[in-house]
């Protein structure tokens, strides 16, 4: 079911605006009514009618079109969430299905080919349940009018639908660039807490070896004081505190006498 943003209701001067007297007052002095003035929005387009109840009250409504469909929108505090309710052109109804849109006492009525056709044709639009006493408006120029509302409708939705494929495609863009920079974020952090890691054990290795080292030195380091701590002890035992005797000379050589073959 065709349905229309709020912002379908905008305040312009709009086409035939009078009730029935008026517009009988018009036809009679040959002044013809204003042509319908058709406003573009974000993805469809409207045109804005008074209708005028016989104390002058005056109730807006708007007619939206996306070029497939035509909507009557109005106000209405109280507006139901769902109603079936009629229209009148030249006095005959026509009842279409009433919705009740997001904004608060905003509701579109979707209307109808065969209400259309009888707008395009009729002279009078009159309703009965927009406000406290009935309300109508002339249609003179209605034919054309509807007929410019689809035309330009059509264009600007086909214009919002390549808008909207267009921002699409750059979103679907935004979302690959930004999964492929999370993808290359999350290898550039794995090959660093690989680097870190690597880094890591290398340092422990090199604590562990220096720490080997120094244990392998401090072993060497004692059992040359346990060495050192035996020789003084056999030196005790067989010199007693007397100085150990001075070191023999080493002979000058070793001579080795010749004997001459047999």
């Amino acid at each position: 079911m065709f349905r229309f943003g709020a912002a379908a209701l905008f305040t312009i001067v709009a086409a035939a605006v009078a009730g029935p007297a008026a517009a009988a007052g018009l036809e009679a002095s040959g002044l013809q009514a204003s042509a319908w003035a058709i406003t573009p929005e974000d993805a469809a387009c409207h045109t804005d009618l008074e209708l005028v109840a016989r104390s002058g009250a005056v109730a807006p409504i708007a007619l939206v079109s996306d070029g497939e469909h035509v909507a009557l929108r109005f106000a209405k505090e109280g507006a139901p969430s769902q109603a079936f309710l009629p229209i009148r052109v030249d006095g005959k109804p026509f009842a279409n299905l009433v919705q009740r849109t997001g904004e608060e006492g905003v509701a579109v009525m979707n209307l109808s080919d065969e209400t259309l056709a009888a707008l395009r044709r009729g002279k009078t639009l009159q309703i009965a349940w927009l406000s406290d006493e009935a309300v109508s408006a002339s249609l003179a120029g209605a034919g054309q009018g509807i007929a410019d509302l689809k035309v330009c409708g059509s264009q600007v939705a086909s214009q919002h639908r390549a808008r909207e494929a267009e921002l699409e495609i750059q979103r679907a863009r935004t979302q690959a660039e930004a999964r492929a920079k999370a993808v290359a974020d999350e290898q550039l952090a794995t090959a660093r807490a690989q680097t870190a890691a690597a880094e890591a054990q290398r340092a422990r290795a090199q604590a562990d070896e220096l720490s080997a080292q120094a244990e392998q030195d401090r072993e060497r380091e004692l059992a040359d004081q346990d060495r050192q701590r035996a020789i003084a002890a056999q030196r005790r035992y067989y010199y007693g505190d007397a100085p150990p005797p001075p070191a023999e000379p080493a002979p000058w050589g070793y001579y080795r006498p010749y004997y001459p073959p047999r």
